[in-house]
């Protein structure tokens, strides 16, 4: 899905435990941000899209599968109403007024939070911080993936577009790109350090989202 309110949308969903944690890393991974738009207006060949597009909805998709196999157990014993419940009493959401009013509160509050740390953040890059992203992951053949899969990471859609015009420029190999594109979830794990709790969940999360970006973006630089 182009953009990332589909990554913010599931942290909310994974925080009320509407979703699984499957299918929030799978969202996450296959999330493109502003990666489609830039190869669409760049005029890239539709199997070249197709293909970024295709591998990162099956790396998402599998690693997602996988994860729900493995912590299924673990979660079966989980009371989703009582995670909705502990998420409108940290929200202050006045659930009980209503889902219209309580909907409407979450929102705002995730949107001005979301609008502060984007602020903060294109502030650091107007002022020389693109730049720093380009050296670190310009040309590095196996570390590139690595440093790429970090540079995804930043909650702001200047690290898709960045990274993206990279690698249509040749300075970035198709393993970096991927690395970063799969970990480049917009705003979404942003929105999950914001709504839900558990922030050593979070990290774990975190984690997996940047191992799994990372160790796919290296095995394919090794394969092609």
């Amino acid at each position: 899905a182009p953009q990332c309110g589909f990554s913010a949308a599931a942290s909310n969903l994974y925080a009320g435990r509407i979703i699984s944690l499957g299918t929030l890393v799978a969202i996450y991974l296959s999330t493109s941000d502003e990666m489609l738009p830039i190869l669409i207006s760049e005029k890239q060949p539709l199997d070249v899209i197709l293909k970024i597009v295709l591998a990162k909805a099956a790396i998402g998709a599998a690693a997602g599968f996988c994860i729900d196999l493995i912590f299924k157990a673990g979660r079966a014993h989980e009371d989703r109403h009582e995670h909705i419940h502990d998420l409108c009493r940290h929200e202050n959401c006045h659930c009980e007024e209503g889902v219209l009013r309580s909907a409407v509160s979450h929102t705002l509050q995730i949107t001005m939070f979301i609008i502060l740390i984007t602020f903060a953040l294109n502030l650091f890059l107007e002022f020389g911080g693109e730049d720093v992203l380009v050296r670190l992951v310009l040309d590095k053949p196996v570390l590139g993936p690595v440093l790429a899969g970090i540079v995804g990471l930043i909650p702001n859609c200047a690290s898709s577009v960045a990274i993206t015009q990279l690698y249509l420029s040749g300075a970035l190999s198709v393993g970096a790109m991927m690395a970063g594109l799969l970990t480049g979830s917009g705003v979404g794990l942003l929105v999950l350090f914001r709504v839900n709790h558990n922030r050593r969940e979070n990290l774990s999360i975190l984690g997996l989202v940047y191992l799994i970006g990372v160790t796919a973006g290296i095995l394919i630089e090794l394969i092609l």
